[in-house]
Order: C-alpha cells, then structure tokens, then sequence
C-alpha cells in the first residue's frame, strides 16, 4: 500500500493503511458473485503519528459510525466494479475525512448587542404589542 497524501505538509504512512477486498452487496449479475471489488480501508487512528490530538479528535467526530472497537476508522467503496478504482476511491473518501479534521473550527467570540439594536428590538416588541392590542374587542360596545 502506498502513503496517502493529504497535503503539500501531511502525508498518511503507508503502516498506518490497511485495507481488504470482499464480494460487493446488491446487483450486479455475476460480476458480482464472483470476483471482490468491494473494499475497505482502515486508518489505525489510534496508532498514528502523522496527526495531532486535537485532529485525531475532530476525525472522531467526523467519522461517526466508521469506527471500529480497536480505533480504526473505515472507509468503504463498492461503487465500481473494479477493485483499484473501488481501493482509489476509498482513499479519496479517506483524504476529503482528514482534510477537514485539520481545519480548526473558529471560537466564536461573545459580543454585546449595540444600543441601536436593543432599542430597535425594543420599537418593535412595542409595535407588535400595539398591533395586537388594536385587534382585541373593545369592551362595553354593542
């Protein structure tokens, strides 16, 4: 198995990739019965040195269900009927994961509304308030 590139500075060992091929689910026709084009890659998440705690814990989350009980994540493909383009696609499934685990969320940071917008929520409170005012009966007229 070769290295995953990632990016110009992150590159997935080839030690850290595994992968297997098994006999693809659904139609197909005898193509299918026969020869095993689906595929399956796992990244040992775990074991690998190539990414940072902080990314391996956005991939995590990323993953969902890809994971496995030993700290893989898998990435399957059996849309194409043959093994390499299955075993290219997983990869670039793979790369798109990684990609964007490495971009760090931005903190939001708290801001106090202005003057201008709490007295602007305020006309308007006051304008929906009066609407619904002039919609109740007047008491005493009949």
């Amino acid at each position: 198995m070769k290295p995953l590139p990632i990016n110009d500075r992150l590159t997935i060992p080839a030690r850290d990739l595994s992968w297997r091929a098994v006999r693809s689910s659904g139609p197909g026709g005898q193509n299918v019965n026969k020869v095993a084009t689906k595929v399956t890659l796992r990244l040992d998440l775990e074991g690998t040195d190539a990414l940072t705690q902080a990314q391996k814990r956005r991939l995590r989350k990323l993953a969902g269900r890809r994971l496995d009980a030993e700290g893989g994540l898998l990435v399957s493909a059996q849309a194409e009927r043959s093994q390499t383009q299955n075993l290219d696609r997983a990869r670039a499934t793979l790369r798109r994961l990684i990609l964007k685990s490495l971009v760090a969320p931005k903190r939001r940071v708290a801001t106090k509304p202005t003057k201008a917008q709490k007295r602007r929520r305020l006309q308007d409170k006051r304008r929906q308030s009066e609407k619904k005012e002039r919609r109740a009966p007047v008491l005493g007229e009949d």
